[in-house]
């Protein structure tokens, strides 16, 4: 999984409008699994998080990752919060990925959060964006719920934020700026290797002109078919994480992707994305309606998955 494989141009990346929902969701629906079914990766518009707040959070996102490392190391990586620099090193290619990130888990932020002094207004900015994350990802969960046959309500009880166990994820992503000359003779090096999400579902927002994420079906894992999924300012890149896949029994593919390092004549200055990841909280089971695993927490599963992927935890 740590070769380049080719790039695939004809694949579609679909793009779903989320518009008038209450009314729509059951269209919304279908067209929600038909596209994660086939490519387990879709975009939504009209999704509800106005564009300046987006901007505003890559405002909030800049100014953390412009302190210097003697700064931002007051706030550790510690069970998926705080900062990390070149700290996850990837199954799929055993090289750390070339970037930094600021995780924010609610219940494990203490000591974690830069003062009002350091960061005026970040944690106050960070904490609505959060929240507006989870209501689109709730949203688009419970069109998934209807589909596998549980109850509306049923994601939104299992990531649930009032729990002390709560889990979801807002990660903050600064992919470093290449130098031209430093990517002849690195096959290796990747700004994030290949790898599945852990959580339920991914909303990822993305730069204009700031691609390199790429994703891989299933069904093109012996051809190596990597297909790009443009940013756009206004769309939420979508995509199926291991737990809902466990949760389907299967049958939403959580796949494999990537951000490649550009190419020489490719933008090399650096890539901000914003990811937020649905993930179980510690005490919700993972069973998928037809029982093909046995069930297990959402604690343990993360707890396994991230020991994997990561120098400390």
């Amino acid at each position: 999984m740590g070769a380049m494989g080719h790039e695939s141009l004809s694949r579609e990346v679909r793009r779903i409008d989320l518009s008038d929902f209450d009314s729509r969701k059951e269209e919304i629906a279908e067209q929600l699994w038909n596209a994660a079914t086939e490519i387990g990766f879709f975009q939504v518009y009209n999704h509800g998080i106005p564009l300046e707040q987006v901007r505003g959070a890559f405002v909030l996102a800049d100014r953390f990752f412009a302190q210097p490392e003697a700064v931002k190391a007051q706030w550790p990586l510690k069970r998926n919060a705080g900062w990390e620099s070149r700290a996850q090193v990837r199954p799929s290619t055993r090289t750390p990925d070339q970037k930094e990130s600021y995780q924010v888990t609610l219940p494990r932020m203490e000591g974690l959060w830069p003062s009002e002094q350091e960061l005026p207004g970040f944690k106050d900015g960070v904490l609505a964006f959060e929240s507006a994350c989870w209501h689109v990802g709730m949203r688009i969960l419970s069109c998934f719920a209807y589909k596998l046959g549980f109850a509306p309500d049923f994601f939104d009880k299992a990531h649930d934020p009032a729990s002390p166990g709560y889990q979801s994820t807002l990660r903050m992503l600064h992919y470093f700026g290449v130098d031209a000359g430093s990517l002849q003779g690195q096959p290796g090096i990747w700004r994030a290797g290949a790898h599945t999400d852990f959580d339920t579902l991914t909303l990822l927002f993305q730069r204009q002109g700031q691609g390199g994420l790429q994703v891989l079906p299933g069904k093109e894992m012996e051809s190596q078919e990597w297909t790009s999924v443009e940013p756009a300012d206004d769309v939420i890149t979508c995509n199926i994480g291991d737990m809902l896949m466990r949760w389907s029994d299967d049958v939403l593919p959580s796949n494999f992707h990537r951000v490649r390092c550009p190419r020489a004549d490719e933008y090399l200055g650096p890539r901000y994305s914003i990811a937020f990841f649905c993930q179980a909280n510690e005490e919700a089971v993972i069973e998928g309606p037809q029982k093909k695993y046995p069930p297990i927490t959402g604690g343990d599963y993360l707890r396994e998955r991230i020991m994997a992927n990561f120098t400390k935890y």
